[in-house]
């Protein structure tokens, strides 16, 4: 996702060290290599058994991948000797395999298992939460996290289903989907162009992963690695994402800090972490004579790009 933009982004150096935290199916790694000389270095992580098995297969002594949450970067560091870092490259969201593939539970488009897991040898699925969980602790993921206005009576939909089938509730997508589609066109307001289940199936995704949790831990660790000059950049999907990391990169980059009480600026003994470099968004990360993304996802992306003082 926003390859070039990305890639542009990190300011690599040849004989740097780089971290591709969320590796995928290798698209950023692989370009990262091309620009890395001899003696850099680039370690990928992610989650997802399937991508640790396409990273696994490559054959280039500057690079290694990790079966990791990109929340336990100061281990994996520590595991491959990387003291200081260069750059580190957080591509968040679920990947475009995850999404095709039905069996993986993310998406309703195709009916699947109700799974939903990153790594699915760990954790709970979406399903199994949706059994045990309480009727408001439903109503207040699929509310704060997918931003849905029905959440409570999405919720109470779920809990009826439950008393009705038991056991055998929720156990497809496409039963899921169905059930959160009735409620919304009940109340006769589905969004044009979107389907009525995006925001509940997105809300479940990020509580079943702990994804924005994961995000706040290797934001902080992320900064505390990188060498002076080195880059963070992430790229963003959701709202809750990108609010996140733009305060943190805000925050880094001294706009709380104690300001003197005369002029206002800054004291001059606390030192900002971070400099804010970019903000880019689709529009304006489409390569020239491109009228629109080549992937969808890219629609809704933000990237933005911080720099290590």
């Amino acid at each position: 996702m926003l390859l070039d933009e990305a890639i542009d982004a990190l300011a690599i150096r040849p004989d740097g060290r780089y971290v591709d935290g969320t590796f995928g199916r290798g698209g950023h790694s692989r370009a990262i290599l091309a620009r890395l000389g001899p003696t850099g270095r680039l370690l990928a992580i992610d989650r997802d058994p399937q991508a640790i098995a396409v990273g696994s297969a490559w054959r280039d002594p500057r690079f290694a991948i990790e079966h990791a949450r990109f929340s336990e970067l100061d281990a994996v560091l520590d595991a491959h000797g990387f003291d200081r870092i260069d750059g580190v490259l957080l591509d968040l969201g679920v990947s475009s395999p995850q999404l095709d593939d039905p069996a993986r539970g993310f998406s309703f488009r195709e009916d699947g298992p109700l799974d939903m897991r990153m790594d699915p040898t760990h954790g709970f699925s979406a399903r199994e939460w949706l059994l045990r969980a309480t009727e408001d602790d439903i109503a207040k993921v699929v509310k704060d996290y997918g931003e849905e206005r029905f959440a409570v009576q999405i919720a109470k939909a779920i809990v009826a289903r439950r008393g009705q089938a038991g056991e055998q509730a929720l156990r497809t997508t496409g039963e899921l989907a169905a059930l959160v589609a009735a409620v919304v066109r009940r109340r006769g307001r589905a969004e044009p162009g979107k389907d009525p289940a995006t925001r509940t199936f997105q809300a479940l995704r990020i509580h079943v992963n702990q994804e924005l949790e994961e995000l706040a831990v290797v934001l902080g660790k992320a900064v505390a690695r990188l060498a002076p000059g080195g880059r963070l950049v992430v790229i963003s999907f959701h709202s809750l994402e990108d609010r996140m990391v733009k305060q943190f990169i805000a925050h880094e980059a001294g706009r709380d800090a104690a300001r003197d009480p005369v002029t206002g600026a800054p004291r001059h003994d606390v030192v900002p972490r971070l400099r804010a470099i970019a903000r880019v968004l689709p529009g304006a990360a489409r390569p020239k004579g491109r009228t629109r993304p080549a992937n969808p996802r890219e629609r809704s992306a933000v990237m933005r790009v911080a720099e290590r003082t």
